[in-house]
């Protein structure tokens, strides 16, 4: 399921929006407006539904995390986006690197 988060989610949340893949949860964070969306199969529905919700592409960036491990990535294909300085999947700015990793952590917790 996916699902737009903008507060601290519960245990039950994050067993929902993990469900699609089994403990790995795709995500897509709105660094300006420090919200994301959490859940689903493709990163490109997240994306979708968070500019549907006032967002704008270039604050958009993708990842996963894994609430087993609780690693966190900053890879996708919604990243790739050469105007915006970033040619590749992965997301090349330690600076928003470090904003989505915030933004996972405080509203998805990582344990």
């Amino acid at each position: 399921m996916l699902l737009i988060i903008r507060n601290k989610v519960d245990e039950g949340v994050r067993e929902i929006v993990s469900a699609d893949l089994g403990g790995y949860t795709r995500v897509v964070v709105d660094v300006r407006r420090k919200i994301l969306a959490a859940g689903g199969e493709l990163r490109i529905h997240g994306k979708k539904l968070l500019m549907e919700d006032g967002s704008k592409q270039s604050d958009l960036w993708g990842g996963s995390i894994d609430f087993k491990t609780g690693d966190i990535n900053f890879d996708s294909v919604i990243n790739v986006r050469p105007k915006d300085g970033n040619r590749s999947r992965e997301v090349l700015d330690k600076k928003i690197r470090k904003q989505m990793e915030s933004i996972i952590t405080n509203l998805l917790g990582r344990d």
